[in-house]
């Protein structure tokens, strides 16, 4: 499943192609024809994106997109090929096209049933209204482990598995640490951490996560071959050395994800440890 940044990623994209503009809309797979129907001749004026939402604004009403874990969407110059039945919403204009293909969520919704999604979302470090100590709040009163309250949507929207890990790795936070046991400081470097990591994720289009002198130039190692396409320190790791120490990076699953972390580098506390075995 996509995270965060590249929702907002699209969002930029979008907008770039098609705000101001009152594009065709189409849904060649069916699944959409009526609301399409509805936004045809209308002018796109805003997108936005919420942790893993994706909105599209026609002037009284919204589109509403969440990719889940098989949702595409494919942008190209005009004219367009003729779309395929797989295709869920197209949008064209006199310069571009865009297709989304098999999201788990593609509706038309109103402004109050927009609100109601954000109303239930976490702050999303890439919105510039994101209040990190409402999260902290619900973190800081939780026995459950940090590692599943960041990936918890209603806490703190958009972020996934690789940041995750990333994270907690670059802050040495063992993962099953539970949550009322981060203090605010360390809070605070997470959020902050996540702010600018998910921002170059945006500008960049991938996830890199190591610092400068744990580059493979700086280091001398063969840089990282991955689906994700970006340097990280522990995500997708498992077995292999740790860039730090040396050891071994374990994988677990955890809440039906798959957790990775390094022993050395993120000491388990007493009691965390205990909760292991």
């Amino acid at each position: 499943m996509p995270e965060g940044h590249t929702i907002h990623r699209l969002a930029q994209d979008y907008a770039a192609a098609f705000v101001g503009t009152a594009p065709r809309v189409t849904s060649p797979q069916g699944k959409f024809s009526d609301a399409a129907e509805l936004l045809t001749g209308a002018t796109l004026t805003a997108t936005e994106a919420h942790g893993k939402h994706l909105f599209l604004g026609f002037t009284e009403s919204w589109v509403h997109i969440h990719l889940g874990l098989f949702g595409k969407v494919g942008f190209g110059p005009t004219p367009a090929p003729p779309p395929t039945d797989t295709v869920r919403l197209r949008l064209t204009n006199s310069t571009a096209y865009v297709d989304l293909r098999g999201p788990t969520t593609c509706a038309l919704i109103t402004p109050a049933e927009k609100q109601s999604i954000h109303d239930r979302l976490g702050p999303d470090p890439l919105r510039e209204d994101a209040d990190p100590k409402s999260a902290y709040r619900r973190i800081s009163r939780s026995r459950t482990t940090i590692a599943a309250l960041l990936m918890d949507q209603k806490i703190i929207a958009g972020v996934g598995n690789v940041y995750r890990a990333e994270v907690l790795f670059r802050h040495g936070i063992d993962p099953y640490r539970a949550g009322k046991d981060i203090t605010p400081e360390q809070w605070d470097a997470i959020w902050t951490d996540l702010v600018e990591l998910m921002h170059e994720g945006v500008r960049n289009s991938r996830i890199d996560t190591v610092r400068p002198e744990h580059t493979p130039e700086a280091m001398g190692r063969p840089p990282r071959v991955d689906d994700h396409g970006g340097e990280v320190y522990v995500y997708r790791r498992a077995t292999l050395p740790c860039h730090i120490c040396g050891g071994e990076i374990r994988t677990a699953d955890l809440a039906a994800r798959n957790l990775f972390w390094c022993p050395n580098c993120q000491k388990s506390s007493g009691s965390s440890q205990s909760r292991r075995s």
